[in-house]
């Protein structure tokens, strides 16, 4: 394909040189010619491993080549990626100004060419917040010729080099995403890629921008969990590279997709207890751990969510369904479900609640202890069966995947409002009906 690749910092150069190499026809455009000028002699702009001797061998094959003019490279290329710098203000907010001005320049070099040489596809690879494409971007290209995902594609696609290992990391991806506007949009980019490694995943534009953001976030809080577990094992007197061999030697709950699922907030007799105990022990020994320390204000954050989603709708009979902290058993101790229906309670709710696990007759020990203590009034609030829970509710809140429950709830405008703290089986196909409220989703 005949490609020009904007911006010839680490991704966009790295980028030029790898497609070239893989036999695509590439112009890389950049505002300094400095930067041109290096690429054209057959230099790499930047220092990475690699690029240096591939950059030499596809300028001297003419695979690749560099230009400032955004016209030329317009005219030269049917699909164009982005790979401007979108840096941070002081306020943190993120900077769009340079993929706005380029965005501007390719657009009116787009209404010149004026469909020759076929549909051009524009390419967003720079990092940028979900929103960003579809609502500011896409305008400015349409400000200028057509109708995007007719006229001409639009697609966005994030990239996931690490600075030192970029060449590597492009010739064996651990994933390819594209967020295509439309079908053929998806196409031209996947087409770039063909005969990498690693799952295509083709997703809409808004997803594309948010999972660069969830890779980068879970890895910033992943090296900060080491390092405060480290200075917390230190205070302590153990060994943390010992202790964290042992964690990540753990594949089906640590290293794993096990409670990466959005869903409702975490509860029971270990997590919130363990938790508390390690962070008092940081303390004691006089180490900060902010990471750690506000998990359990999280939670609570979370929790909160769903009085507050409760509360958006004006209704004062709610029902719940499930009780317990983990579905199938009737352990009570520090439920979130508890905690949700104590707080809905303390408000005035009028509230039943029923969880086929949980008999008041049938709790002993420190489950009744736990029970009497958060919520006294429990005997009063539990129902008998899914219908008494329907029959009473306005508003229901869903905790269980009970089968007896999911096969009861109504769907349409047939029954209370519906607000979902699990992810329910048939949440996607329930989001488009009035009165369903998913939890984060």
């Amino acid at each position: 394909m005949r490609v020009s690749v904007f911006g010839l910092g680490y991704v966009g150069c790295v980028s030029a040189a790898c497609l070239a190499s893989m036999g695509h026809e590439v112009i890389g455009v950049d505002v300094n010619q400095v930067k041109v000028d290096l690429v054209n002699d057959g230099k790499a702009p930047v220092v990475e491993e690699r690029i240096g001797e591939l950059i030499a061998e596809v300028v001297r094959t003419g695979a690749l080549r560099a230009t400032g003019d955004v016209r030329e490279a317009i005219m030269g290329s049917e699909i164009s990626l982005i790979c401007v710098g979108t840096p941070s203000e002081p306020n943190g907010s993120l900077c769009t100004t340079y993929l706005e001005r380029v965005t501007e320049q390719i657009g009116a070099a787009l209404a010149e060419r004026d469909g020759q040489g076929g549909r051009q596809t524009v390419v967003f690879r720079s990092t940028m917040l979900p929103g960003t494409c579809l609502n500011l971007l896409v305008p400015i290209l349409e400000k200028h010729v057509g109708t995007a995902g007719v006229d001409f594609g639009v697609a966005v696609n994030p990239e996931f080099l690490r600075e030192g290992t970029s060449v590597r990391d492009f010739f064996d991806p651990p994933k390819t995403v594209v967020g295509q506007l439309d079908a053929v949009s998806g196409d031209a980019v996947a087409a770039l890629y063909d005969g990498l490694p690693g799952e295509v995943f083709r997703v809409p534009v808004p997803t594309a921008e948010a999972i660069k953001y969830a890779d980068n976030a879970f890895h910033g809080l992943k090296i900060g969990f080491a390092n405060e577990l480290g200075a917390v094992c230190q205070a302590l007197g153990v060994d943390s590279h010992q202790v964290m061999d042992v964690f990540l030697a753990d594949r089906k709950l640590n290293i794993s997709p096990a409670y990466l699922r959005p869903g409702f907030a975490f509860g029971g007799s270990c997590l919130p207890k363990d938790l508390r105990s390690l962070v008092h022990a940081a303390r004691r020994a006089d180490v900060s751990v902010p990471i750690l320390a506000h998990v359990l204000p999280s939670n609570a954050d979370h929790l909160q969510r769903a009085v507050d989603l409760v509360e958006r709708t004006g209704k004062r009979k709610v029902g719940m369904f499930g009780l317990s902290f983990k579905p199938g058993t009737d352990d009570l101790r520090e439920s979130p479900l508890v905690e949700l229906a104590e707080k809905l309670f303390g408000k005035g709710y009028d509230l039943r609640i029923h969880d086929a696990n949980v008999s008041l007759s049938r709790l002993v020990g420190a489950n009744r202890e736990y029970i009497e203590t958060r919520l006294p009034h429990l005997a009063q609030l539990l129902a008998d069966s899914v219908g008494d829970v329907l029959d009473h509710a306005e508003v229901c809140l869903v905790g269980t995947r009970d089968p007896a429950v999911l096969s009861a709830l109504p769907h349409g405008d047939d029954g209370p409002v519906l607000i979902d703290l699990i992810h329910l089986p048939d949440a996607d196909a329930r989001r488009t009906e009035p009165g369903y409220i998913g939890l984060a989703w």
